[in-house]
C-alpha cells in the first residue's frame, strides 16, 4: 500500500514541518496578492491553500510540487472572467469557481485518457512567452497599486498604461515610500538571508507602520476585513451558456497548468531521483481544481518559486503543504482581524517582486544566443498575449507549435549510405559530393514517417542525389532504406509515385531494405514497394546488385 506521503521518516518530520511554517510565510501573502490580480476576494487566495492543497498533497506522485494558484493563473482569470462579469460581483466569483470545476475536468479527463503527451505541445520558448506576457500585464497593475494609483486591473494592456502615464501626477507619496522601503526589503534580504521569509516580514513591518504613523488617515490603501471561517463547500450556480462560455479560457488554463506542472515534477523528480508518474499528476491537479471551485476558490496551479524554496529549506515529502493547509485554516479561524491593516503598496510590492522572474529576460537572452526561430516564436506568444489577450495568445502559442513541429518535421535527416548503413552525406542542404556506394548503386535513407510535410522533400532530395550520381557514372540502381519509415500517408505516396515513374524514365531500378515489418502492410497497400525487390540490409542489397551485374542469378 501506498505512504500517504512517500519518503517521510521520523527522522526527517521536523525538518519537513519546519518547511511547513516557511511554507505559510510565503504563502498567505502571495495567495492575497494573486486573488486581487484575479479581481477576487482575498479569501479566494487562502481557501486555495486548504482542501485544495490537501487534496492535491495525497494524490499527487510528486514529492515537492507545490500546488496554488499563481500569478499566470490569476492573470488569466481575470482576462477571461473580467470579459464576462464585473469584477467583484457574485456572477463574477460564481463563474471563477465554474472555470476551476471546468479545467479540473479537463485535467482529470486527460489523466484517465493519458494524454498527458499534449502538454508537450506547449514548448519552452511558448512557455516563456506567454507567461511572459501575462507577467509583464500583472507588474503594470501592481506598480499602479505601489504608486497609490487606481487603474482599471481588467482592461486591455494599452489602456493600463495610457491610465497608469495618464495618473502620474496623481502619485500618493506615503503609498511609494511604503512600496520602495517593501521592494528594497524584499531584494536585499533575498541576497544576504535566502531562508528568511521575507514576504512575510515585509506585510508584517508595513502593517505596523501603517498602523502606528496613522497612514490609513492620510489615503494609503488597506486590505480591508477579512471574512474569518473555514471555506465552505458550495457549487457555483450558473446557466448553462456561462458554462460554456469558461470553456476556451479552461481549456488555456488546463493546457498552462498541465504543461508547467509535469515539466517541474518530473525534473523535481529526476533531480532528487524519485519515480513520479505524469497521469497521476494530471488527476491531482484535476482534483484540486475541483476541489478550489467547490470551495470558493480559484484555478490551482504548479508554482515554481514555492517549489525551488522547499527544494532549498531540504523538504523532500508534501507534508510542508499539509502544515501549509492547517496554519492557513488556524489563520482564517482565529486571526483574520491581522490582515485587515496589511497596505495595498506592500502587497504589489511582494506580487511585483514574485512576478519578476516570469518576465523571461534570461529565457529570452538564452533564446536569441541558441535559437533565432525559437526566440522569435517566444517573441510572437510574448506580444499576442500582451496585445490581443491571454485566450488569443494561448491560440496563437498553439499555432506556432504546430508551425514550428512541421518546419522540423518537413525537413528529416536524408542521407546517403555505405554498404553496412553509415551515413556519408546528407542530402537536405544541396547536391553531396559522393553519392555512390557501389559502382551503379546508390542507397539512400529517410529518417522519418513519410508525410504530406515531407513527402516532396524527400522525392526531390533523392533526385538530385540520382543527378549526382549520374554525372559521377552510370547509375542503374536506387535503394532505399527504410528503416526509420514507420508511417505513409496519401499525399506522401502520391509524390512516391511521381518518383517511381521519374526512376523508370532514367531506366534505374528501385529496391528497398530494412523495411520494417509493422509499415509494410501500409507500405504494400498503398503501392510503394509493389513490385520492388525488398533486401534485409543494405549490405544484402550492394551484394544482390553487384551479383546481377555479373550476369548470376540473385539469390
Amino acid at each position: 500500500m501506498r505512504p500517504l506521503f512517500p519518503g517521510l521518516t521520523v527522522k526527517i518530520i521536523g525538518r519537513e514541518i519546519l518547511a511547513g511554517v516557511t511554507l505559510i510565510a510565503i504563502s498567505i501573502p502571495l495567495n492575497i496578492g494573486y486573488a486581487q490580480i484575479a479581481g477576487l476576494p482575498p479569501t479566494a487566495g487562502l481557501y486555495a491553500l486548504i482542501v485544495p492543497t490537501i487534496v492535491y498533497a495525497v494524490l499527487v506522485s510528486s514529492r515537492q510540487l507545490v500546488a496554488s494558484p499563481d500569478a499566470a493563473a490569476a492573470a488569466l482569470v481575470a482576462s477571461s472572467v473580467g470579459g464576462l462579469a464585473a469584477a467583484g460581483s457574485q456572477s463574477y466569483v460564481a463563474m471563477a469557481l465554474a472555470q476551476a470545476i471546468i479545467c479540473g475536468l479537463l485535467l482529470a479527463a486527460m489523466s484517465v485518457l493519458k494524454l498527458g503527451f499534449l502538454a508537450n505541445f506547449l514548448s519552452k520558448p511558448i512557455l516563456v512567452g506567454f507567461v511572459g506576457g501575462l507577467a509583464l500585464d500583472i507588474l503594470v497593475s501592481q506598480v499602479a497599486k505601489m504608486l497609490g494609483i487606481r487603474i482599471d486591473s481588467g482592461g486591455e494592456f494599452v489602456e493600463k498604461i495610457h491610465q497608469l502615464f495618464a495618473h502620474l501626477g496623481a502619485v500618493h507619496g506615503w503609498s511609494l515610500l511604503i512600496s520602495v522601503a517593501a521592494v528594497l526589503i524584499l531584494l536585499v534580504g533575498r541576497r544576504l538571508a535566502p531562508v528568511i521569509p521575507w514576504a512575510l516580514m515585509v506585510m508584517v513591518l508595513t502593517t505596523l507602520v501603517t498602523v502606528l504613523t496613522g497612514a490609513t488617515q492620510a489615503g494609503v490603501a488597506v486590505l480591508g476585513e477579512v471574512p474569518a471561517g473555514p471555506p465552505a463547500i458550495t457549487w457555483p450556480m450558473l446557466t448553462w451558456d456561462k458554462w460554456l462560455a469558461l470553456v476556451p479560457s479552461a481549456i488555456a488554463l488546463t493546457m498552462v497548468t498541465a504543461s508547467e506542472g509535469l515539466l517541474l515534477s518530473r525534473a523535481y523528480g529526476e533531480k532528487r531521483r524519485y519515480p513520479t508518474h505524469p497521469n497521476r499528476d494530471l488527476l491531482a491537479f484535476g482534483a484540486a481544481n475541483i476541489a478550489a471551485g467547490a470551495s470558493g476558490a480559484f484555478t490551482m496551479g504548479s508554482s515554481t518559486s514555492r517549489t525551488a524554496a522547499m527544494d532549498q529549506a531540504g523538504s523532500r515529502t508534501q507534508l510542508p503543504s499539509l502544515v501549509l493547509a492547517v496554519g492557513t485554516l488556524l489563520l482564517l479561524l482565529f486571526g483574520t482581524s491581522l490582515l485587515a491593516d496589511i497596505p495595498m503598496p506592500a502587497i504589489g510590492a511582494i506580487v511585483g517582486v514574485a512576478v519578476l522572474p516570469l518576465l523571461g529576460v534570461a529565457d529570452f537572452r538564452k533564446l536569441w544566443r541558441l535559437d533565432r526561430f525559437e526566440f522569435a516564436v517566444g517573441a510572437v506568444c510574448f506580444l499576442s498575449t500582451l496585445f490581443i489577450g491571454s485566450i488569443a495568445g494561448i491560440l496563437v502559442a498553439f499555432v506556432l507549435a504546430l508551425v514550428n513541429l512541421a518546419r522540423r518535421a518537413a525537413r528529416p535527416a536524408i542521407d546517403v549510405l555505405s554498404a553496412d548503413g553509415d551515413p556519408t552525406d546528407s542530402l537536405l542542404d544541396g547536391t553531396p559530393n559522393r553519392v555512390t556506394t557501389a559502382p551503379g548503386l546508390l542507397v539512400i535513407r529517410m529518417a522519418a514517417p513519410l508525410f504530406f510535410a515531407n513527402g516532396d522533400v524527400f522525392v526531390q532530395s533523392a533526385k538530385r542525389a540520382v543527378k549526382a550520381a549520374g554525372e559521377a557514372g552510370e547509375l542503374r540502381h536506387l535503394v532505399l532504406d527504410l528503416e526509420a519509415v514507420t508511417d505513409i500517408d496519401v499525399t506522401s505516396a502520391e509524390s512516391f509515385e511521381g518518383l517511381k515513374g521519374w526512376l523508370a524514365e532514367q531506366n534505374i531500378s528501385l529496391g528497398f531494405s530494412r523495411v520494417r515489418l509493422s509499415a509494410r502492410p501500409r507500405l504494400e497497400r498503398f503501392g510503394i514497394i509493389a513490385d520492388e525487390l525488398v533486401y534485409p540490409t543494405n549490405r544484402a542489397a550492394v551484394a544482390a546488385l553487384s551479383t546481377k551485374e555479373n550476369g548470376e542469378p540473385l539469390g
